[in-house]
């Protein structure tokens, strides 16, 4: 008898660090359901990519996680496709300053709605799924979570929700589904230029010195999928940042 394969649900999949999770879970055995609000073009390139490695082992679904009938409508196609849902990676973030004085509604209601509302409701939609699985959550949350960034206020808020939210559903979840969180330190250089004055202030205040890498982080997703006693967990991936005494702007 055939075994299906295990299946993973990754928000925000078309680049970045999400690109990463699905391309080494793909490689996995994963079956692949690459989520995307605005970069159409790059999921349906990276969906092309793992179906020619294996076909039919990757689709996309877009979907805007600020908007809840659209997280529901997320969640209803995923149960289309397979009743069974074996990881959900809550990997999309919207991130920008928001310096206080300037701090509008619109700004709370994207980066609550992308770091903590959608990732809280996808979960509970998908939450039968994943206890038929025994399935487990990540929640990419972030050091600025505990170590707050200054001029992203709202950001921080709303990734320190994302830590209590992780720890909250680990326990109300428990036993059938685990719920863990990854803290990324610097790991990619923003989207935003920065300066080489920048980059070596931001480098100095990590103990090891460099930029993490996606693989750091795709190791400890790995390691969390996989450790079967695990949960309630929010890994700090970030070259010992959170722990130093300077702070980076």
């Amino acid at each position: 008898m055939s075994v299906s394969p295990p299946i993973a649900l990754i928000t925000g999949a078309a680049r970045r660090i999400g690109h990463h999770f699905a391309s080494t879970l793909h490689a996995k055995g994963y079956q692949i359901i690459v989520h995307y609000n605005q970069s159409r073009s790059e999921a349906e390139q990276l969906c092309r990519s793992l179906n020619q490695l294996r076909a039919e082992s990757a689709v996309t679904i877009q979907a805007d996680l600020c908007d809840m009938q659209q997280v529901a409508n997320l969640a209803k196609q995923v149960t289309e496709i397979s009743t069974r849902l074996d990881v959900l990676i809550n990997n999309a973030s919207a991130f920008y300053p928001t310096p206080v004085g300037q701090i509008q509604t619109q700004d709370w209601l994207t980066l609550m709605g992308s770091n903590v509302q959608g990732p809280l409701f996808l979960t509970q939609a998908l939450s039968q799924q994943l206890k038929d699985s025994g399935g487990c959550v990540i929640n990419m949350v972030d050091i600025h979570a505990e170590r707050p960034l200054p001029g992203h206020s709202v950001y921080c808020a709303a990734k320190s929700a994302l830590a209590s939210v992780t720890r909250s559903l680990a326990i109300e979840l428990a036993p059938a589904i685990r719920v863990n969180g990854i803290a990324p330190g610097a790991i990619l250089w923003p989207e935003r230029p920065l300066s080489e004055a920048q980059k070596q202030h931001l480098l100095q205040s990590i103990p090891l010195q460099q930029l993490g890498s996606v693989e750091a982080l795709s190791h400890t997703a790995e390691f969390l999928i996989g450790n079967p006693y695990i949960t309630g967990q929010i890994i700090a991936i970030d070259g010992g940042r959170s722990i130093a005494s300077q702070a980076a702007v």
